[in-house]
C-alpha cells in the first residue's frame, strides 16, 4: 500500500487559556497570559505558588454526575477536548450509545446535543466510518497522577479497605484511552503514550504512522495533564526547574528566551486532534483543516533531567521530522518552539535549531507559546500543534511574553504582538526530561 497523506479534521481543548479551541486561540494570539496565582491550601506553604490552572470548566456539559464522581478533573478534560475535536470534526457525538452522558467543550465550533456513552455491554459506534480502523491515543506524562495520590492519603489515614476500588481503572495513564473509544465505540487500538513533556508529540507522531502506513483511517491523539499539586510542585521546585517569586505578578514568570529566565512555569489541561487519511477525510465530505506532514522523535542518551548541551537529540528530532515530510529546511516558515523559558533548555533548543535547519534558523520567526499557556507538559505537544493550526490557518504569528531582553541575538523571535503572515508550513518542538524529544510538521491544506 502507497503511504497515505495524513490529514487534521478537528481541534479540542480545555486549558488556562480558556474552555475550547476558540478562547485558547484568541488568549495566545492576543498575548494574554493564563499564569496566576494557584488557589487552595494545598498551595500555600509551597516554595512556587504559580501555574496554570482550568477556570470555569463545568463538568456536567460532558458528563452524568455518577461517572463523574469516580474520574478525575484530567480525565472531564480529556473528555471535553475530544467532544470538542469529534464535533468540529463532522461527529454527531449525540448518537453514542450507553452511560456517558455526552456534551462538547462550551466554545466548540459545531453543536453537540447529550449523548450517552458506554454501559457494561459496550457501545454503537457513533462514527461515521469503520470503527475498526479508527484508533485512540492518551498521550501524557503522568496520567491522572492525582487519583493515586488522593489513594496513598486513605490508605495511611483509613486502611486498605477505604482505597477505590476504581483505581486501577481509572487511575492509570492510559485510562483516557479507554474511556474515550467506549464513549464513542472506537474499536482499533486505545493505548496511552508516555515520553514526559514530549508525549503529545510523540502521540501525534504514532497516529501519523497508523494512518500513514494503512494500519488505521484515523487517529484521535488527546494529551491529558494534570501535576498542578504540592507533589509535583515541590519535586520541581526543589530541582530549581521551576520560575520562582513571582507570586506577586505570576504573568511575568514564564521568559522564554530572555535574560531573567529562571524555570518553566506548570499548568493542567488538555487538547485532542483528530487526525484522517486525505482520502477518507474527503469521502465523507471533512474540512480539512491542516496537514500533518512530517514527525520526527529521539533521545538525547544523556542525562535524567538536563538536555544535551548541544542539544543533540532535539536536533535529530527536528532533522527526522523534515526527512519524514519530504521538506527542506527553507521550507519552513515559521517555528512554534519548546521554549520553556529554563536557562539551559533554551539554550540548547537553539543550538539544535542551526544544527538542524542551518543558517535558515536564524530567518525563521520564532514563537515560544508556553510564555501566554504554561507548560501543560505531556499535553503540551497537542496544545501547541493546535496553536500550530490556528496559525496557519488565521495567517498570524502568535507573540512570545515577556521576551524583554533576549539573550540571544540574530534570532527573529515574535514579540510585543502577533505578527500577521501567510504560514505554508510550521515546525512545532517538544522536548522532555529523560531526554525525550519531538517535533511535527503542519502544513496549510
Amino acid at each position: 500500500m502507497s503511504e497515505r497523506r495524513v490529514v487534521i479534521t478537528g481541534l479540542g481543548a480545555v486549558t488556562p487559556s480558556g474552555i475550547g479551541v476558540p478562547e485558547l486561540w484568541n488568549a495566545v494570539a492576543q498575548g494574554r497570559s493564563a499564569i496566576t496565582r494557584l488557589e487552595g491550601p494545598e498551595f500555600d506553604d509551597l516554595a512556587v505558588r504559580i501555574g496554570g490552572q482550568v477556570r470555569g470548566f463545568d463538568v456536567s456539559t460532558v458528563l452524568e454526575r455518577s461517572l463523574a464522581k469516580r474520574l478525575s478533573p484530567v480525565q472531564h478534560w480529556a473528555i471535553a477536548a475530544a467532544d470538542e475535536a469529534l464535533a468540529q470534526a463532522g461527529v454527531d457525538t449525540a448518537v453514542v450509545g450507553g452511560a456517558v452522558a455526552g456534551g462538547a467543550a462550551a466554545s466548540t465550533a459545531a453543536s453537540v446535543g447529550n449523548g450517552a456513552g458506554t454501559g457494561d455491554g459496550g457501545s454503537a459506534s457513533a462514527l461515521p466510518w469503520d470503527a475498526t480502523r479508527v484508533a485512540v491515543i492518551a498521550a501524557t506524562g503522568s496520567g491522572p497522577i492525582d487519583a493515586m495520590q488522593s489513594a496513598t492519603r486513605v490508605l495511611d489515614a483509613r486502611g486498605p479497605r477505604a482505597v477505590p476500588l476504581t483505581l486501577s481503572i481509572h487511575g492509570a495513564p492510559d485510562s483516557a484511552a479507554a474511556l474515550l473509544s467506549q464513549r464513542y465505540g472506537i474499536r482499533g487500538p486505545a493505548q496511552g503514550v508516555s515520553a514526559t513533556c514530549a508525549s503529545g508529540a510523540v502521540g501525534l507522531g504514532d497516529g501519523l504512522r497508523r494512518i500513514r502506513h494503512g494500519y488505521a483511517d484515523a487517529v484521535l491523539v488527546v494529551g491529558y495533564e494534570d501535576c498542578l499539586n504540592g507533589v509535583n510542585l515541590s519535586s520541581n521546585a526543589n530541582m530549581r526547574a521551576l520560575a520562582a517569586g513571582y507570586e506577586d505578578a505570576p504573568e511575568t514568570a514564564s521568559r522564554p528566551f530572555d535574560r531573567a529566565r529562571s524555570g518553566f512555569v506548570m499548568s493542567q489541561g488538555a487538547a485532542a486532534i483528530l487526525i484522517e487519511s486525505e482520502e477518507h477525510a474527503l469521502a465523507r465530505g471533512a474540512e480539512i483543516l491542516a496537514v500533518l506532514a512530517g514527525f520526527g522523535s529521539a533521545s538525547d542518551a544523556h542525562h535524567p533531567t538536563a538536555p544535551h548541551p548541544e542539544g543533540r537529540g532535539a536536533a535529530q528530532a527536528v532533522r527526522g521530522c523534515l526527512a519524514d515530510a519530504g521538506v527542506e529546511p527553507e521550507g519552513v516558515d515559521h517555528i512554534n518552539a519548546h521554549g520553556t523559558g529554563t536557562p539551559a533548555g533554551d539554550a540548547a533548543e537553539l543550538l539544535a535549531l542551526e544544527a538542524a535547519l542551518g543558517s535558515h534558523a536564524r530567518r525563521t520567526p520564532i514563537s515560544a507559546t508556553k510564555s501566554s499557556t504554561g507548560h501543560l507538559l505531556g499535553a503540551g505537544g497537542v496544545v501547541e500543534a493546535i496553536i500550530s493550526v490556528m496559525a496557519v490557518r488565521q495567517r498570524l504569528l502568535p507573540p512570545t511574553l515577556n521576551l524583554e531582553n533576549p539573550e540571544f541575538d540574530g534570532w527573529d523571535f515574535v514579540v510585543g504582538e502577533g505578527r500577521p503572515v501567510v504560514v505554508n508550513r510550521l515546525l512545532s518542538t517538544s522536548f522532555g526530561f529523560g531526554g525525550h524529544n519531538g517535533a511535527v510538521l503542519i502544513e496549510r491544506p
